[in-house]
């Protein structure tokens, strides 16, 4: 029987050991935020709250489903997000599969492979790129938070390669058949590519779900403003709260540190139940994805 020597029992405690404090690291900010939505204004305050919330309340989060401008601009992000991710997968698997085809498929697949490269290294800049978002007239609509990053040249790469590790036989063997590149990529490629089908699922919820820069950029009205956007103004601008109307014991239980608190907890809350179901094909379709086979 094989036994495990001292030094091999040693490294195993330490590395677990370490991936505890760093897992502990990450949660903590998550917890204590979560811990502070759920206390009164006074615990808050006086700095009573660290993982456990002192004198529990749901007053903010009453406060916040409430609120219009937090419900508009979650509206926002759930339309955003839905247009997003069903372009930019769609986008993703029509420009990977006829560049992971052989040149003879595809002969301009290698010109098209350079344009995308060229466009990760190098860009228009932030003027040119607001010029011809507003010149197309999408300024202060839905679309200009899905089109201008509509072609994601990473997630692009990834799939390609992807694409490429499979075996050539399955889809040859469907062309015999008679099947056209349409049904190889419906029946056959997708099917076999849900691992990274997934990982660029995830991608591209989150990377819509936290985008907050263009928001700002390219919407001229508040109620235009994605979710995201309107966390960043909350945060750094103590005035977007308004707490008229309340009762003198919401305001006892509530505050500006207690509701930007639920805000962003709610915020993150959609990612945070969507990550676990999307993890288990996260490492196979990273890993496979990123090395060309």
């Amino acid at each position: 029987m094989h036994t495990i020597s001292s030094g091999r029992r040693l490294f195993v405690m330490l590395n677990y050991t370490a991936l505890v404090l760093l897992a502990l690291t990450c949660l903590f900010p998550i917890i204590h935020v979560l811990a502070i939505s759920f206390s009164s204004s006074t615990a808050a305050s006086s700095g009573r709250v660290t993982v456990w919330p002192v004198d529990f309340t749901l007053a903010s989060y009453d406060y916040i489903l409430q609120n219009p401008e937090f419900l508009r601009s979650f509206a926002v992000t759930l339309q955003r997000v839905a247009l997003g991710f069903t372009i930019q997968l769609a986008m993703t698997l029509l420009s990977a599969y006829p560049l992971s085809r052989e040149q003879k498929d595809f002969r301009l697949r290698t010109a098209y492979a350079w344009y995308f490269v060229v466009t990760i290294l190098f860009s228009g800049g932030l003027i040119p790129w607001y010029m011809t978002i507003r010149e197309v007239g999408m300024i202060d609509t839905i679309w200009a938070l899905v089109i201008p990053g509509a072609v994601p040249v990473f997630n692009i790469i990834l799939m390609l390669n992807f694409m490429r590790g499979l075996p050539a036989e399955i889809s040859e063997s469907a062309f015999m058949d008679g099947a056209g590149h349409w049904r190889v990529l419906a029946s056959i490629i997708v099917p076999l590519s849900m691992p990274v089908i997934a990982t660029v699922s995830l991608f591209t919820l989150v990377g819509h779900w936290n985008a907050w820069f263009d928001g700002l950029i390219l919407m001229n009205f508040p109620e235009n403003y994605p979710l995201s956007t309107y966390l960043q103004l909350m945060v750094i601008n103590s005035s977007t709260l308004n707490f008229s109307g309340t009762s003198l014991r919401e305001v006892v239980e509530i505050s500006q540190r207690t509701t930007r608190a639920a805000q962003i907890f709610l915020g993150a809350l959609p990612i945070l139940l969507v990550y676990p179901f999307l993890q288990r094909f996260f490492v196979k379709g990273i890993v496979l994805g990123s090395v060309k086979s």
